[in-house]
């Protein structure tokens, strides 16, 4: 239920995004100086930030954080700084 109703949000937002009820007018200004178009669409920014967060924090998969994907420690790191100052000069992108 839960991954449903995340998906018709995001379907939601993918369509509301097309606002083709501003296209042809400037007016009503809304603060008396923002194109109601402008306005539109800093609060569907505001609204798909929000919905962005939601996603992160409630759908993320779990397997991404449990070490599924690719391991890049500070070990490595600091082993691939070696080679590069240890390669011959002109080679520096050379380090396999």
């Amino acid at each position: 239920m839960k991954r449903a109703l995340l998906v018709i949000i995001v379907a939601a937002l993918f369509v509301l995004h097309q606002d083709f009820w501003f296209w042809r007018s400037a007016h009503p200004l809304v603060f008396g100086f923002i194109p109601v178009g402008l306005f539109y669409h800093a609060c569907y920014t505001v609204v798909v930030a929000i919905v962005l967060w939601v996603l992160v924090s409630h759908a993320w998969p779990s397997e991404l954080e449990e070490g599924g994907g690719a391991d890049f420690s500070l070990r490595d790191s600091n082993e691939l700084d070696h080679r590069l100052k240890s390669a011959p000069r002109g080679q520096e992108g050379d380090c396999r």
